[in-house]
């Protein structure tokens, strides 16, 4: 059984300050792996940087993590994928324990949740925020992990290749996860340590901003991944509504037998008709989503699971 190809993934964009010694760290841990850095537009020099400390060094004009990781996906042919931010903020000695758990375990996708060192690298507000998503997640999907953002991931390569990626930005972990929960991947979770950003790095996230995004991108999966509840709780408000103000016209009607509120029937009938609309339109996309759920578990399958 030959030895497995490892690629470290890094997604840079400005990080002159600190992309040398995530490169190092990554070296150290991983001395047969191939480190990767893909250049998203910097100003500063973390080409060239990479470039002197012995990364591959590949570039991507479509701004946003989102297209890096796409990129990095789509270019990159190995059997197992390290993905981690190039701010020196993830522990890469730990790399080599959660590569050991996809394969020994035969896991597509293994999570380095955050436990953090200094109170300053993980923020209050990113905490609170970071629960609130994850919860949210685990409520809308059944499942999650405790960390749904953290940008440290080890993946099988059935899983990188048969992840259609469509986000821009940062909310790409959160598709990542969805994706895993539902192809009902075998995947983990292993708390690993985050650290502070070495000085002169500046962190590139927006607290309000990327949750924003985060959470729409939630909804819009869950109205993707799950037609029939999204829809079918639209139409149940409105066949509510319709039923509320449905009762005072039937019990007029059985006293008078005369319908003297035409306004509030006419209300009522396009409510009950924007209720129905709605159901079957979750029946109908239930049905699409199923197919092409069935046409990425075909091309999941297409590939081995790590380590046989």
């Amino acid at each position: 059984m030959t030895e497995p190809r490892v690629a470290v993934l890094l997604p840079c964009y400005n990080e002159e300050a600190a992309i040398a010694q995530t490169i190092a760290g990554f070296r150290d841990a991983l001395p047969g792996a191939t480190i990767y850095v893909y250049d998203n537009n910097s100003a500063d020099r973390t080409t060239e940087v990479a470039r002197a400390a012995g990364a591959v060094v590949r570039t991507e004009r479509i701004q946003g993590k989102g297209a890096v990781v796409r990129r990095m996906f789509a270019d990159i042919d190995a059997d197992i994928y390290v993905i981690a931010d190039g701010d020196a903020t993830y522990d890469a000695a730990s790399a080599p324990n959660l590569v050991a758990r996809v394969l020994d375990e035969q896991l597509d996708m293994v999570v380095g949740s955050r436990i953090s060192q200094v109170q300053e690298s993980y923020r209050r507000g990113h905490r609170f925020g970071n629960a609130l998503l994850t919860g949210m997640l685990a409520r809308l999907f059944g499942r999650s992990f405790t960390d749904i953002l953290s940008g440290y991931r080890v993946f099988s390569r059935r899983f990188v290749k048969s992840f259609p990626s469509l986000s821009a930005g940062f909310e790409i972990e959160t598709e990542i996860s969805v994706h895993a929960l539902e192809l009902k991947m075998p995947i983990g979770e292993v708390e690993t340590p985050y650290y502070a950003r070495p000085e002169g790095s500046e962190s590139k996230l927006s607290t309000y901003g990327d949750g924003w995004r985060i959470l729409r991108t939630i909804m819009t999966l869950y109205r993707i991944e799950r037609p029939l509840w999204f829809f079918g709780a639209i139409g149940g408000v409105f066949g509510l509504l319709a039923l509320i103000l449905g009762i005072p016209l039937v019990l007029t009607y059985i006293e008078i037998h005369q319908v003297p509120r035409f306004p509030t029937a006419i209300l009522i009938t396009g409510l009950g008709i924007f209720a129905a609309l709605n159901v079957f339109t979750g029946l109908i996309l239930d049905t699409v989503v199923r197919g092409r759920r069935e046409v990425r578990r075909l091309a999941y399958l297409a590939y081995p699971a790590p380590g046989i």
